[in-house]
């Protein structure tokens, strides 16, 4: 399926704000885009790119006095397959764990695996390793915090999702992955575009979405602990340890969100701009 994806963000301030962004398709989808994905500006600003060491593509650019809109619209090729379901995926023993994926069992900024620790042994010491262990931390997590697009804040970690019991996406992907983590799974955090395309009736306004992955049985799957179902579509955007790995933009000063438009559908047309 060819998808139609894209933004307009603007941003107000009294002075000029450095900013860094995570607001490409991450590299590994590069060779599916049928348009190219330039991001454009308001205003004629400097902008250029690097790659982080997450392989996630950041734009570094400097928000002028008054503010700045950015905007980018590409059409992606997605085969619009379901995220692949693995009952028999095995956990690994830590001392088989590849070095590089390490990192994805420790504590980060929004992920307090010392706080949890004990949580998740309580609930999830029994259960069975593996894909079933996971899908039980998703479970859990799905049941546990109810969506409310109110109550997202910058600062909202892992500990306070559990003891709040609502947030965003990103709150449930901080949750669960840190449950993982704590039970001795590999988790990372990702960020990019899910459309509505594949559910029966649209899911709000249009937004990015957070989900995650695990490692087991030698490779990354796909979990959704808002949505707790396979979901089609998704373009990934940039993934970490979690989201101060991941962040959509991140200023360097006080600016305020002036526009905020995300579309993502079906491009029956062959259009690119909304």
């Amino acid at each position: 399926m060819l998808i139609r994806a894209g933004y307009d963000i603007g941003f107000t301030c009294d002075q000029p704000v450095p900013m860094l962004a995570h607001l490409s398709v991450h590299a590994s989808r590069n060779r599916d885009l049928r348009t190219p994905q330039r991001l454009f500006t308001t205003r004629d600003v400097p902008i250029y790119d690097y790659v982080d060491s997450f392989g996630n593509t950041c734009t570094r650019l400097t928000i002028p006095a008054g503010g700045v809109t950015l905007s980018c619209g590409f059409v992606i090729d997605d085969v619009f397959e379901p995220d692949p379901v693995a009952p028999e995926a095995s956990q690994a023993a830590i001392e088989e764990l590849p070095d590089e994926v390490m990192l994805y069992l420790l504590a980060s900024r929004y992920c307090e695996t010392d706080r949890l620790t004990e949580v998740a042994w309580d609930m999830f010491g029994n259960a069975a390793r593996g894909w079933a262990l996971v899908q039980a931390i998703v479970e859990y997590v799905h049941g546990h915090i109810r969506f409310d697009y109110m109550k997202a804040r910058p600062t909202k970690t892992a500990w306070d999702a559990f003891q709040e019991r609502e947030g965003v996406c990103r709150d449930f992907a901080h949750l669960a992955i840190t449950l993982c983590r704590c039970m001795n799974v590999p988790a990372r955090y990702c960020t990019g575009y899910l459309g509505d395309m594949d559910v029966p009736r649209p899911l709000g306004e249009m937004d990015f979405s957070a989900w995650f992955e695990v490692w087991l049985g030698g490779r990354w799957y796909v979990f959704d602990a808002r949505h707790n179902r396979p979901r089609r579509g998704r373009i990934l955007m940039a993934r970490g340890r979690d989201a101060a790995d991941a962040a959509l933009t991140m200023t360097f000063g006080p600016v305020t969100l002036s526009r905020f438009d995300i579309y993502t559908d079906e491009d029956r047309l062959g259009l690119v701009s909304p």
